[in-house]
């Protein structure tokens, strides 16, 4: 579509984004036959481009004295149905093009949970790795002095994602309250004693297995008996595994940027302990468990490899929960040699398109990660509720809440695709139906 082309002349460097775009394009061309005011009125035109991007510098001092300069960067993509929310990401790899399309993803992954809210995205190409508490905290400082004259609220709420953990949050609300002298809901994942929801941390792995869960039910079967292959050590992966155990599936594998972990026994609940005690405590590297559990088996990162082998056993479900793109073609195609029937992805836009291809044509059942891991944000949206309510709700409440959230957008994302001719296409599904959301809201606000 000359859309397609358009954002690729005035940005080109922006290959995760023209991505993103690509594959909503692609599924909501039948949208655009059918229902010509999303032509007159230029919605795809619109809605691809961010309503505001904020860019600023971010100094600060290190140990040392030594003065730092970083780039920070906020995207508010869309506010049709709500006030902007999305992560705020601390990473050396973050630029611009990658926050575009965090937050394009986003809009449509928020416009599924049913809550009121818009989609956005942010964070700073600082690396936290190898920083010490104070040098993290005087950075998060900075950021916020900047941040917080464009949140709040009802108008911007970011929370967590890579980098960024309870912690960091807490640094930067502290901020946030001495500049606004004011004690609100601006931020998601809070800690508990001051403001943070039950399920939180956990929300996003939970959410990813529960949407398995139920795309396996449309076909009569269970988690049960299964077993699944985790990339990923972090919050994501680590509630991944948890809920995985719980349900009676066994994951095998897990990683981080050094290599992955592969135990054919599985990982229990004493092993997912170590493994959050390694990566929560001690920040330590996935080979210290192989040298725990000499049955597990440790593969370093090769550059030179074109595939993952963490995606080249045996197995039933697979869950990515690491990052953009480490599923590429032949992962795909090995994943689908294996015998895996299920795909739900815990990171966002983990699978290349040439990936997603595979595993449509294959007929598996494959939850993209705007719809499965809708999870985090959902429970984030009901952080804001219970922030705006001054109340806290049960840790069992705010589960069924997430379960009867992830259910809804399963539903939402099946009848859709079943709607539009594709079966059982979750792409097609969630792509349409939070797309339709979100386009009919804008027509009703008119050309703003």
């Amino acid at each position: 579509m000359e859309i397609l082309e358009i954002i690729k002349a005035r940005d080109p460097q922006e290959r995760e984004f023209h991505q993103a775009v690509s594959e909503v394009v692609e599924s909501i061309k039948p949208v655009l036959d059918r229902n010509p005011e999303y032509r007159s009125a230029n919605i795809v035109e619109r809605i691809v481009e961010p309503e505001r991007v904020i860019m600023f510098r971010v100094p600060w001092v290190d140990d040392q004295g030594k003065v730092h300069v970083n780039r920070g960067y906020r995207v508010e993509m869309n506010s049709a149905i709500g006030p902007y929310k999305g992560g705020l990401r601390f990473h050396p790899s973050v630029n611009l093009g990658i926050l575009k399309f965090l937050a394009f993803e986003q809009v449509f992954k928020n416009a599924l949970t049913t809550l009121p809210m818009g989609g956005g995205k942010g964070g700073s190409d600082f690396d936290p790795k190898g920083k010490t508490p104070m040098e993290i905290q005087r950075f998060c400082q900075s950021f916020m002095i900047e941040l917080s004259r464009h949140i709040g609220p009802n108008t911007d709420v970011p929370a967590g994602d890579i980098g960024v953990g309870a912690r960091e949050i807490g640094y930067m609300f502290g901020m946030y309250k001495k500049l606004r002298n004011e004690f609100t809901g601006v931020l998601t994942g809070k800690r508990l004693n001051w403001g943070g929801s039950l399920i939180r941390p956990e929300a996003t792995g939970y959410g990813a297995v529960y949407f398995s869960a139920e795309m396996l039910n449309v076909t009569g079967k269970t988690l049960e008996g299964t077993t699944s292959l985790v990339s990923g050590s972090g919050n994501v992966a680590q509630f991944t595994m948890e809920k995985l155990i719980e349900l009676g599936s066994k994951p095998m594998t897990f990683s981080d940027s050094s290599g992955y972990i592969y135990d054919e026994r599985g990982v229990d609940r004493d092993k997912l302990e170590f493994i959050m005690q390694l990566k929560n405590v001690r920040f330590g590297r996935v080979k210290e468990y192989a040298e725990k559990y000499p049955e597990a088996v440790y593969t370093p990162v090769d550059p030179a490899r074109d595939y993952n082998p963490l995606w080249d056993h045996k197995a039933d479900c697979a869950f990515p929960c690491a990052t953009q793109n480490e599923i590429n073609g032949k992962d795909a195609a090995n994943l689908v040699k294996n015998g895996v029937h299920v795909v739900s992805e815990g990171a966002n836009m983990p699978t290349t398109p040439d990936g997603v291809d595979i595993f449509l044509d294959s007929h598996l059942l494959y939850g993209p990660g705007k719809a499965a891991n809708a999870g985090g944000v959902s429970v984030s949206g009901l952080e804001m509720t219970q922030n705006s309510m001054r109340m806290a709700w049960t840790r069992e409440e705010v589960d069924q809440r997430l379960q009867i959230i992830m259910r809804t957008i399963h539903k939402m994302c099946l009848d859709t695709a079943e709607q539009y001719g594709t079966p059982l296409n979750y792409v097609n599904g969630a792509n349409i139906a939070g797309f339709v959301k979100v386009a009919d809201s804008m027509l009703d606000q008119g050309i703003v």
